[in-house]
């Protein structure tokens, strides 16, 4: 856990990495197979540095994507960090907000979001909780595996609550999960029905 920002650092130049030129990534997926707009649901693990005490907190991530273009889209996120704590300071987040795909045909597919919403906090022994405004600029790399199936290699958020009453907190940390397509991937070409082959 001491090593969490150098690790933190390490996942943003591997960011950087997945961003380069198309012919240095992952293969293209068929043009047979586009992926179309999709709705996918999702979840997975976060550890995120607190900013309150400097604790490193674990938890779980819940999270839908709409992206009614292949590139642009909208991402809402529910996130509670209830684990490896020190005297029960737990956060939680509820966000949502635009998200940018990068190379959207690939199977890797890296983007960026802007989050905004709710971040709340307990504070040591139950002493006093509060909800306070929360944005969350954020990037992640995105691997899908099969045509429901994407598995989000790495996520990384920096979220400013600028409201906080002993100064603004800045929580920051990594997830990773994966998610489930909901609606079908469209097959290209398709057969019209009533059209004989060689006609």
């Amino acid at each position: 856990m001491k090593h969490f920002g150098q690790l933190c650092r390490v996942m943003f130049s591997f960011l950087l990495v997945s961003s380069l030129p198309h012919s240095l990534s992952a293969q293209a997926m068929p043009t047979a197979t586009a992926p179309g707009e999709y709705i996918a649901v999702g979840g997975g693990d976060s550890i995120f540095q607190a900013d309150y005490g400097q604790r490193d907190l674990v938890g779980f991530v819940a999270y839908a994507d709409v992206h009614p273009t292949l590139r642009y889209g909208i991402e809402a996120e529910a996130r509670f960090l209830h684990y490896h704590t020190s005297e029960d300071v737990t956060e939680a987040n509820y966000l949502i907000g635009p998200r940018v795909s990068f190379r959207p045909g690939s199977h890797l597919r890296p983007y960026a979001k802007f989050l905004v919403g709710a971040g709340k906090i307990v504070l040591p022994y139950h002493y006093a909780q509060g909800s306070f405004l929360a944005f969350a600029p954020g990037c992640g790399v995105d691997y899908q595996l099969t045509d429901r199936i994407t598995l989000r290699a790495i996520d990384f958020e920096y979220q400013i609550w600028p409201d906080f009453p002993y100064g603004s907190l800045h929580p920051y940390g990594i997830s990773t999960g994966f998610s489930f397509r909901l609606n079908s991937v469209p097959r290209y070409p398709k057969l019209y029905p009533g059209r004989m082959s060689g006609n």
